[in-house]
């Protein structure tokens, strides 16, 4: 078997990544191309959790601002994740994937709890674990979810997966000039305010020296050559 650089990994996919080119929703063919990355993984032995966020269905903080709970805005945002992972779930099916929904928030007759020994054990027979609804908590992002999750089943790395192949020093969108950073520390990340992830997220896996890479999932084999070790995307560290 190919050796790969990392034998566990938390895969961090924002909402909007569902939606490709449309302006909400899920797009089932942009779905279907990220399950085929992560099954491409899952055979070379890697064990694959994955948080999902609800920013294609439904934004708390957005809705916060227009003036909703922001409570209540993080509940309903937690929900849409629950959304988002069942249709994953279900396109992992379509694709040969055996995969487990774990929810923060119970809500028994779709999904199971979130019960971390279960998980550990589902990662070991090699199911995808998919974690939806964040913390539980609002006022969390799915960032720092991402990274709780990945310190709670021991992965070798985070992996968040963007639109962008990488951290830049400027936005590549509106600065042709831009370079992509290869390497950056925690501290530099958080100095530099970079929006990598969150600062709560950051300094979580600063504090537990959990390497986190950010890269393009909508890059072809971007995926692969992350877990293989090669130089994709930005990789954070201490």
């Amino acid at each position: 078997m190919t050796t790969t650089a990392y034998k566990r990994i938390l895969l961090k996919l924002s909402g909007e990544a569902l939606m490709g080119d449309d302006s909400y929703g899920i797009n089932r063919a942009v779905i279907e191309r990220i399950v085929a990355e992560i099954a491409e993984v899952t055979q070379l032995g890697v064990e694959v959790a994955v948080v999902i966020g609800g920013g294609n269905i439904f934004r708390g903080m957005t809705s916060a601002e227009g003036g909703m709970d922001r409570a209540t805005a993080d509940y309903m945002g937690m929900l849409a994740t629950v959304m988002n992972a069942l249709a994953l779930q279900d396109a992992m099916r379509c694709g040969g994937l055996v995969s487990r929904v774990q929810s923060a928030l119970r809500i028994d007759q779709v999904v199971e709890p979130y019960i971390r020994g279960k998980a550990m054990r589902y990662l070991e027979e090699g199911k995808v674990v998919i974690f939806a609804a964040g913390t539980g908590n609002p006022f969390f992002t799915t960032d720092t979810a991402a990274a709780l999750r990945g310190m709670e089943m021991n992965v070798d790395i985070v992996l968040k997966a963007t639109k962008v192949d990488g951290v830049y020093t400027s936005d590549p969108k509106t600065n042709h000039d831009a370079v992509r950073y290869q390497k950056l520390t925690f501290d530099e990340a958080i100095a530099k305010n970079l929006k990598v992830m969150d600062a709560t997220a950051l300094t979580l896996c600063r504090d537990q020296k959990l390497p986190l890479n950010v890269f393009s999932i909508f890059k072809a084999g971007a995926l692969k050559r992350v877990v293989m070790g090669e130089d994709e995307g930005t990789l954070v560290r201490i």
